[in-house]
């Protein structure tokens, strides 16, 4: 696009401005190892166009890459999937999709830089990928919930039952979701902050309080 005698640069599209009530911005990562859904739930839930990273896979990566689900995957995403959600008129959201391939698992200490708090998608029939993807949010300290994306062909297990098999604390939430369906994301984060409210109540959540949104110039 030519500017060339324009004074101004366009901003961002009406659709994808802060609402003007919003006063508390939160960072929220998305984690999970490769094919769990990380993409597709930010894709689905945010209110604005959300920002990609995603690469074509090819051939390079075999014997380097994950290749679970290869068969219908065709892209990954190399950086980081970003997206934005209001919870209310005064909270929004901001969504930071980690990729999944553990090459670019150096990017994830970046994208924890400053996040309130963590959704761990999980696969059923790769339980043991969430492992390190967990311990990495318990080193630096980032609260979690825990969402099991429910494929299709993925057994399904009691909460309890799936609570020991991935060596969770009681006070830890699983629950259930189809990251295809916008409702079923939201409620995912919707639990996320009603486990971190209760946190900060109990003292138990020393993160970084949010932060406030600038103040807007005229």
């Amino acid at each position: 696009m030519d500017f060339k005698g324009s004074d101004t640069i366009p901003g961002p599209r009406t659709e994808d401005q802060l609402p003007h009530t919003t006063q508390t911005a939160v960072k929220i990562v998305i984690v999970g190892g490769f094919g769990v859904g990380k993409t597709t739930m930010v894709g689905s839930v945010s209110e604005i166009r959300p920002l990609t990273t995603e690469e074509t896979m090819t051939q390079a990566g075999i014997g380097v890459d994950d290749d679970y689900g290869s068969e219908t995957k065709t892209a990954t995403t190399v950086a980081m999937d970003f997206g934005r959600i209001g919870i209310t008129d005064k909270l929004v959201l901001y969504l930071f999709g980690t990729p999944g391939q553990e090459r670019f698992w150096f990017l994830w200490n970046g994208l924890f830089e400053g996040a309130l708090g963590a959704v761990v998608l999980v696969d059923t029939r790769r339980l043991e990928v969430s492992f390190d993807v967990m311990g990495r949010l318990e080193e630096r300290g980032v609260p979690f919930v825990v969402a099991v994306n429910s494929f299709p062909d993925a057994p399904r297990h009691p909460i309890e039952e799936l609570r020991a098999a991935l060596d969770l604390t009681p006070e830890i939430p699983i629950v259930e979701c189809d990251v295809r369906r916008r409702a079923s994301s939201k409620d995912v984060l919707l639990t996320l902050m009603r486990f971190l409210h209760s946190l900060a109540l109990s003292g138990a959540l020393v993160r970084p309080a949010p932060s406030p949104v600038p103040e807007r110039t005229p």
